[in-house]
């Protein structure tokens, strides 16, 4: 009888049940939800996962689509091309309903990088964020076909199938914790292109472009052994470190009263303690790939914008490559063909200004590494040596992210809409070597050379000795001539060759010109 049946029994059948009734749900990945932006004048790939050999339908507007559950319960299906437009209501139902809300199409964006891609809008409660003239900027954020997307911080060892984040419409209220690089550039760009805006923002303070790559990827280049095999060594060395993980447990269970009491106060947000787990390490390969980009592989794109590079010092020797390698990883995992690619070369910093011509240093050597770049198709580079906090050239948190928008958004219009406009600074492109000068030329001119407040400076000029002394430099027509008088024969120029160098080329567009040496062979 039922009252002899045992309290264990009945609660071991309601789990059953339960397992099953949710195993039944049709449920979609992560990236869909109320508010969403979907990529328009494209197929738009809609999965999720449902009970094996469940037909599921979608509908959106006139289309109406069905699919079969596979064997490992997951489906997909794709929506015919879409105009931009909007709201509509998404309907997906096979054992049970879903119905998605204020559904725009228009164009989606995934901006993706480290702290000044992760940096908002506001500075709320940490204290790095916020923008020049921030209560301005976000008393005035009425853009409600500006969605955003934001993920959470999920590194994981495995490719993952879903990770936390909703859409939102930016508004006053929702602003100030949007990513303030991404948020201007899609405001800039709505303003000539006329269409909703999705931005899909999946970024990460001090993290490697490595960490963005896909094991996959990494495995089958060579290049990347050594730090594939550091990787497993640290893996290897945690499993039996008890006493780090002891540690860390401690520590953890300290900062999250002392968090929640910092938070009740209304202060910054405080740091928390550094995990041993190197899975949990933003700076290793392939973990914010498997936990932050895989669950939004397939969803339809128009581009991306990446924002990186202050944590691959270390690695600066292969930056090139290893942005390379993430360009074509990216584009084959999404199977979009070469959609565009756009990322910002990295800002000066420093205390001062460098005094000594052709300094260099690791982040001239990663910005030349990004000006190479340009060489996979498809691509371009937003400068950003004229970028520095004004109020703390240290400051690797750069302020002016209108001015990052700004420029974003002009190489969008540039290559993937195709307006005929000047999108980038001057570029180097040749030399010229006539007696004791050397003529430099440059692609990206825009209409002519200036020298940015009056005098042009940061050109250094070298001889067959390669000791570099600063150079007197001037516009001749499309062409800049350096000169030296102590310099007889040279043999090579380096401009904004520095951690935080001089700097004075640009456009009469207004773009700054990128750092260079023509002596780019040489290490």
């Amino acid at each position: 009888m039922y009252s002899n049946f045992s309290k264990t029994s009945i609660c071991t059948l309601l789990l059953f049940l339960a397992i099953n009734i949710a195993f039944a749900d049709v449920k979609l990945a992560s990236p869909f939800g109320d508010h969403m932006v979907l990529q328009h004048n494209t197929l738009v790939p809609v999965w999720g996962t449902a009970d094996p050999g469940e037909k599921v339908t979608v509908k959106l507007g006139s289309q109406t689509k069905t699919t079969i559950a596979g064997a490992d319960g997951r489906w997909m299906l794709k929506l015919k091309k879409l105009k931009a437009g909007g709201p509509y209501t998404m309907l997906v139902s096979g054992k049970n309903k879903i119905e998605f809300n204020d559904v725009y199409v228009g164009e989606v964006w995934l901006c993706s990088g480290q702290s000044n891609m992760d940096m908002t809008v506001a500075r709320e409660d940490r204290y790095w964020c916020g923008v020049f003239n921030e209560k301005e900027e976000v008393a005035t954020a009425n853009y409600p076909l500006i969605r955003v997307f934001d993920t959470d911080f999920a590194p994981r060892l495995e490719p993952q199938s879903s990770v936390n984040g909703k859409w939102e419409v930016v508004s006053p209220q929702t602003v100030g914790h949007i990513s303030a690089a991404a948020y201007f550039f899609a405001r800039d760009l709505q303003k000539k292109i006329k269409m909703p805006i999705g931005l899909i923002t999946t970024a990460f303070g001090a993290s490697t472009a490595q960490a963005w790559i896909s094991k996959e990827a990494m495995e089958k280049d060579t290049v990347f052994k050594p730090l594939l095999a550091a990787f497993q060594d640290k893996i290897d060395k945690y499993i039996t470190d008890t006493t780090a993980k002891h540690a860390y447990q401690v520590a953890y269970e300290k900062w999250k009263i002392e968090s929640a009491a910092a938070k009740a106060a209304g202060k910054d947000e405080l740091r928390g303690p550094k995990n041993a787990d190197p899975v949990r390490d933003q700076h290793n390969p392939f973990v914010l790939w498997n936990g932050m980009v895989a669950p939004l592989v397939p969803y339809a794109i128009k581009g991306a914008l990446w924002y990186q590079g202050e944590s691959n010092s270390p690695t600066a020797n292969i930056f090139r490559h290893i942005n390379e390698t993430l360009i074509l990883d990216w584009r084959k995992q999404w199977g979009q063909g070469n959609f565009p690619f756009i990322y910002v070369q990295l800002a000066n910093i420093g205390k001062t200004v460098d005094s000594i011509p052709a300094k260099g240093g690791a982040e001239a050597v990663k910005r030349e590494a990004q000006l190479q770049n340009l060489s996979v198709r498809n691509t371009a580079m937003v400068v950003a040596i004229d970028d520095a906090d004004p109020d703390n050239m240290l400051n690797v948190h750069c302020k002016n992210k209108q001015l990052i928008g700004q420029r974003l958004a002009l190489a969008a219009e540039a290559i993937a809409y195709g307006y005929k406009i000047t999108y980038s600074g001057p570029i180097y492109d040749k030399m010229e070597i006539k007696g004791n000068t050397i003529r430099l030329h440059f692609k990206h001119i825009g209409g002519g050379l200036v020298a940015n407040g009056g005098d042009l400076k940061g050109f250094a000029i070298a001889g067959e000795d390669k000791k570099f002394v600063w150079g007197i430099a001037r516009i001749e027509g499309d062409a800049i001539l350096v000169t030296n008088p102590a310099i007889t024969k040279p043999v090579a120029v380096r401009y904004g060759w520095a951690n935080n160098p001089p700097v004075s080329l640009y456009n009469v567009a207004g773009l700054p010109a990128s750092p260079f040496r023509t002596d780019c062979d040489d290490k």
